[in-house]
């Protein structure tokens, strides 16, 4: 049986974000893309996770799904073989976050989500790619949420777990990836993170917003295959 792979999903995101990739690996992992819609917090979600995982498996989260994927390493270090973080942050929420994720969640709440996709979704992307069959994917993406899993998703993201003391003692593989164009979670942020993990590889995708994993999905997948070649923790 092929080894377990875990790809977390972001907020607003599900399976689909990661449609190339689950296309690329299956050949030789079990890739699976938890359903984490109907959990308020990041610890629940990685217990979540957790609870149906196998013995020792890898896992790689994009965005809120990193989040997610350090969470899994802290709650059980012995687990986690590799682990890979694209396009996120470390840092608890300051102290502006609160009302600009309230503006998002009053947007979907009361107009709806694809309002809320008109809004949020532009500047998460590349401009040379928010067109045609990307831009159609990420919308339908969106518009498969609900006003409800946006306002626990947010919630679980104002409430996230200060994840810098963890960097250091990771001394597993290690992958942090981001797209040259995130504006979101800028590449020098994503650089950071892993210039403060023991031996992490860094990858820079180019052309690439936040939604990396779709808008740059042949080095992303690349990426990730590399790193899964390396001997685990």
């Amino acid at each position: 049986m092929n080894k377990r792979l875990y790809l977390l999903p972001g907020l607003l995101c599900d399976a689909a974000i990661w449609r190339p990739q689950i296309a690329a690996l299956s050949p030789r992992y079990d890739v699976r893309v938890p359903d984490l819609r109907g959990l308020g917090s990041i610890p629940a979600m990685a217990a979540h996770v957790l609870r149906d995982a196998p013995e020792r498996f890898p896992v790689a989260g994009h965005s809120m799904g990193a989040r997610v994927a350090l969470e899994m390493w802290q709650q059980a270090p012995d687990r986690v073989t590799h682990i890979a973080l694209l396009d996120t942050g470390v840092h608890p929420a300051d102290p502006d976050e609160p009302e600009r994720r309230r503006r998002m969640t009053d947007l979907s709440r009361t107009r709806g989500m694809r309002a809320l996709a008109d809004a949020w979704l532009p500047p998460m992307v590349a401009p040379a790619h928010f067109l045609g069959p990307l831009k159609d994917a990420l919308y339908a993406m969106v518009e498969r949420m609900t006003p409800d899993i946006h306002r626990r998703q947010i919630a679980a993201l104002l409430n996230r777990p200060d994840a810098r003391p963890l960097l250091g003692g990771i001394h597993i593989p290690a992958l942090v990836g981001v797209g040259a164009e995130d504006a979101w979670s800028p590449p020098a942020q994503n650089r950071a993170i892993a210039d403060a993990i023991p031996g992490a590889r860094f990858a820079l995708f180019e052309g690439s917003g936040h939604m990396a994993p779709l808008e740059a999905p042949e080095a992303v997948s690349a990426a990730i295959a590399q790193w899964l070649a390396l001997p685990g923790g």
